[in-house]
Order: C-alpha cells, then sequence, then structure tokens
C-alpha cells in the first residue's frame, strides 16, 4: 500500500503530475483494491486507473449506477424511479430519468446554443484583464483572472442578474469552501439554493431569453422545480473549480514551456489544439461521481462484485500509454485525443462546449494582451491547489 496521506488516494498529485502513489498502484494493474483515505476506516473500495476501463466503467450505465438514493440497487435494476430525495442534480440519475432530463438539455448545450453566450463572456475576460493591468505587477492571476471568470460566466448562462451576482458567487463559494466549518458552509448553501428556487419561481412565471427560461418555455411542466434547481447547481459546482482550476494551472504550464506558448500565443488557429492537450495532460477534476457495481464481473482482471464502488482516476486515465505516445510529456501539437477530462458516456460534460469556449476566449485575450508574461516568482515556490474537487495553483504571481 502507497504511504498514508492527509489527501485522499486519488487526489494526490506531484505539480502536473499524478503522484508515485497512483503511478505504483498503476502499474501493478488497471483496477485496484484500496482504501482512500488510510486508516479513516471506510470501506475499501476499487480504483481504476486504466483508460480502457475508465472508459468502460464510465459508458456502461447497464451494470454501473451513480445514483445515490437508491433506486437502482444490485439485482433491482430495473427498479428505477424517480428519486424524491436529493436537489434534482443530473450526475445522481440513471436512465430513464436521466435519459429523459439529458434529451431536453443536451440542445441547450449545442456549440450553436453556447455561441450566444460568446460576446458576453469577452466582455467578462476583457474587464477581468483590465483588472489585472490596473492591479500592476506583479499580479496574482488565480485571484484576478482565473478564479474570477467562471462565477460571473455561470451567472451569464444561468441568467443570475447583475445586481445579484456578487452576493449569489459569495454564497456558493462559502458553501464550497473545504476550509469553513460545516455550519458555515451549510447556511451559505441553504441561502444559495433559496435564490436559486426564487430565480425558477420568477422564470416560471415570466420566462426570458435565458437558459433557465429557454427550459421553462420549451418543456414547462416535464422540469420539476427542483430539477431545474439542482440543474443550475451542478452547473455551478461543475464549472467554478474545474474552469479555474485550468486557467491557473494551464498558464502555468504553458510558462514552464515558453516554446510551446509562442505556438500557442503567434498562432489562434493552434489553440482549439492546445486546449485538448492541456485538458488531457491537467485533467483538473480527480474523479467523476463514484459508480456502484449492480452485478458480478471481471473488470482489469478483477472480481468485481455487485455493490461494490468503483472511483475512476481522470488524471491516470489520461496519462495512460493506452491513449497516447509520451503521455507524460506535454505537447501543443499534439493531435487531439479522445481522453475523458470531460468523463465519458451518458454523463459526459454537458458544458463541455461552453468550457472550450470559455477557456478558449480566455488563453486567447490573455496571451494576446501580455505577450511578455512570465513568473514573478520562481516556478518551484508556486503553490498547488490540493485540497479542492478540482485541482489548480494557489496563487499565480506574473509580470509582463
Amino acid at each position: 500500500m502507497p504511504h498514508e496521506s492527509a489527501l485522499p488516494l486519488h487526489t494526490r498529485r506531484t505539480r502536473f503530475d499524478p503522484a508515485d502513489e497512483l503511478r505504483g498502484l498503476s502499474a501493478e494493474g488497471p483496477v485496484s483494491r484500496v482504501r482512500l483515505a488510510p486508516g479513516a476506516g471506510e470501506r475499501p473500495l476499487w480504483l481504476v486507473t486504466g483508460y480502457d476501463e475508465v472508459r468502460q466503467v464510465l459508458g456502461d450505465q447497464v451494470r454501473f449506477s451513480t445514483s445515490r438514493f437508491g433506486a437502482r440497487t444490485p439485482g433491482g435494476r430495473d427498479a428505477a424511479q424517480r428519486p424524491d430525495e436529493g436537489i434534482g442534480l443530473l450526475m445522481d440519475y440513471d436512465p430513464p430519468e436521466h435519459t429523459r432530463l439529458r434529451k431536453m438539455l443536451t440542445p441547450e448545450f449545442t456549440v450553436r446554443r453556447m455561441r450566444r453566450l460568446q460576446p458576453g463572456i469577452e466582455t467578462i475576460i476583457t474587464e477581468r484583464l483590465d483588472v489585472v493591468e490596473r492591479a500592476g505587477r506583479p499580479a496574482d492571476l488565480v485571484e484576478l483572472f482565473a478564479s474570477a471568470i467562471p462565477g460571473p460566466v455561470l451567472c451569464e448562462l444561468i441568467g443570475v442578474p447583475r445586481d445579484d451576482r456578487d452576493d449569489f458567487l459569495r454564497r456558493c463559494h462559502a458553501h464550497l469552501e473545504t476550509g469553513k466549518d460545516l455550519g458555515s458552509r451549510a447556511a451559505a448553501g441553504t441561502a444559495f439554493t433559496r435564490y436559486l428556487a426564487a430565480l425558477v419561481a420568477r422564470q416560471r412565471r415570466d420566462p426570458d431569453e435565458g437558459f433557465i427560461g429557454m427550459l421553462v418555455r420549451d418543456h414547462g411542466d416535464e422540469f420539476t422545480d427542483k430539477e431545474l434547481r439542482g440543474i443550475c447547481v451542478l452547473l455551478m459546482l461543475a464549472g467554478l473549480d474545474n474552469i479555474s482550476g485550468m486557467l491557473g494551472l494551464g498558464v502555468l504550464a504553458l510558462l514552464e514551456h515558453p516554446d510551446q506558448l509562442a505556438l500557442v500565443r503567434d498562432d489562434p488557429v493552434a489553440l482549439d489544439r492546445a486546449i485538448e492537450e492541456l485538458l488531457r495532460y491537467l485533467s483538473v477534476p480527480h474523479a467523476p461521481t463514484p459508480r456502484t457495481a449492480l452485478e458480478d464481473m471481471t473488470l482489469g482482471g478483477r472480481r468485481i462484485k455487485a455493490g461494490d464502488t468503483l472511483v475512476c482516476s481522470i488524471p491516470m486515465a489520461n496519462r495512460d500509454p493506452a491513449l497516447v505516445d509520451g503521455p507524460d510529456r506535454l505537447d501543443v501539437t499534439r493531435e487531439p485525443v479522445p481522453h475523458v477530462a470531460f468523463g465519458h458516456g451518458i454523463h459526459h460534460c454537458l458544458g463541455a462546449a461552453l468550457a472550450r469556449m470559455e477557456l478558449r476566449i480566455s488563453y486567447g485575450q490573455l496571451l494576446h494582451r501580455f505577450p511578455g508574461l512570465r513568473l514573478a516568482i520562481p516556478a518551484r515556490d508556486v503553490e498547488f491547489r490540493d485540497r479542492s474537487t478540482a485541482y489548480g495553483v494557489e496563487r499565480l504571481p506574473v509580470v509582463w
């Protein structure tokens, strides 16, 4: 077993790379029986690190369930019912309820629909770059840029009025902040969801041209209020830390590879390819929602029993030689590969098109505005954000 650490095993990293403990497990096989936090007393589970095996688990909704509410249980997978608990998070739904919701949501997340948001996103990013420039050198690119962009973009999508955004995002961040006590986080979460409930109620009465309004107008009572709130919560949970992590960590990776940064900065056409490589190489989400096996099976040479829990390591799957040659090398000229940074199967990230657009505009505008961007401190002194739902950097002081 790997040595003990305060961090769950599947979240451990060494700078841009998965930790040695994860590499050691993967070398022994693509599926390992582990305790994610040794000494914590929790039941052992299966950690899946192989690319093919991760895709197999994530792509098979018949044999693996994401439901937290017992709607699908080993031996009873045909008894799926509409969950009556929780807050309607799509990632907690199995077919047929997941299929029902996803079918209605997918048209709202196409590339064409997301382009409606592009002018607003460009304005948000330009405003943040103005803030960076006014702050002077050195400037913390995480505080002023990477962490300040995802929230307003998601508010733009959901339809939170500009006057409400600061308070709304403050409550959302307080709810997600792992360093706060549980009582404070719960209170912030209650205020956050209460605001969403009022927003949904307003859209029910008078739907506008925004995301929730379009869903209400097109589908009416096919969505419950709980499901509409849950969709908004999921977008915030998935979008805030993941995009912030990708922006900060991606800029650091490019700054440490100046020849590759120059390629991206000087050739806008190369940016899309670079983003796919950064998504693969950095893999800021540690893992998707755990799966529960619904039947006995063999996976990666290991015998899995019905009821067992499986956690899929996104960083290890994206660094598997089965996916790409030289997986530990960042190469922005690499042909894009089918990485699993956005998941796979029916739970593949709904907001992938929005995330790609957000990253493209952010990286592009940043490198264009500050062509001489460089670190203000030695790279070895950069602190990494390892106690969050998504990996990243704590601070990124830069000059230009």
